[in-house]
């Protein structure tokens, strides 16, 4: 027999997931807490048993959905799939991707209240930064490049949230064609990628290092800008 605090979970799993699911049907993030009373044949009082609120609820679907993609880029099965699962995570529901940035930067400049939840977001988005950049490195290592990190996520952000925007676009569908075709033409534009910058000089990592684009400088950068970010939101009363 389940105890009490196991079905407590079980009960939290569901709901994150059903209101998962109903945030993008509406297409727009919207939510209410009755229409998901209803779904769940739960009552609303139920619901605040598990979130003090709408924008917690929101804000623990995204954080579910962060431990799962650094639970995906954890899986060690090589650094050029390890790279096309990134831009696929990006990809492969543009629509989600799109909505749950949307969703994010409303609540960090609207809500209050936030600001444990918030670094706890933060936190694993830090870990997974850390997991993404080594796969990034092996990678150039691999191809013998001489681009830099820094560069390289630079280019996979760039095309995985780009290409998110253009396939989300009920405009612009009409002139891509297959969306498959598309999302596998981006991935291969980022596994081609360090091939055209070729290791010719065993400097060229070494002033790279001297730029400060080096992993370390890297991720102490985003350490940096996320304690910024942190202290933007207790600013404003988080």
């Amino acid at each position: 027999m389940s105890s009490r605090k196991e079905l407590f979970e079980i009960r939290e799993s569901k709901i994150l997931q059903t209101a998962e699911q109903l945030i993008l049907e509406s297409g727009e993030g919207d939510l209410t807490l009755d229409s998901l009373a209803q779904h769940l044949d739960l009552a609303k009082g139920t619901l605040y048993k598990h979130f003090a609120s709408k924008d917690e609820l929101l804000l623990r679907i995204l954080i579910h959905h962060e431990r799962k993609l650094f639970m995906m880029n954890k899986t060690a099965d090589g650094a050029g799939a390890g790279v096309a699962r990134m831009v696929l995570q990006q990809l492969r529901l543009p629509q989600r991707a799109m909505l749950f940035n949307h969703i994010e930067e409303r609540l960090a400049s609207t809500s209050s209240g936030l600001n444990k939840i918030f670094a706890e977001l933060y936190q694993i988005r830090r870990e997974r930064m850390k997991c993404m950049l080594d796969i990034a490195e092996t990678y150039l290592n691999e191809q013998q490049s001489a681009m830099t990190v820094r560069d390289y996520m630079a280019s996979i952000w760039a095309i995985g949230q780009g290409g998110a925007g253009l396939l989300n676009s009920s405009f612009y569908q009409r002139y891509l064609g297959s969306r498959e075709t598309l999302k596998y033409a981006f991935v291969k534009q980022l596994l081609d990628l360090p091939k055209l910058y070729p290791l010719s000089d065993e400097l060229d990592r070494d002033e790279g290092a001297a730029d400060g684009y080096t992993k370390g400088n890297l991720i102490q950068g985003k350490d940096q800008s996320i304690a910024s970010e942190m202290q933007d939101q207790s600013a404003v009363g988080f």
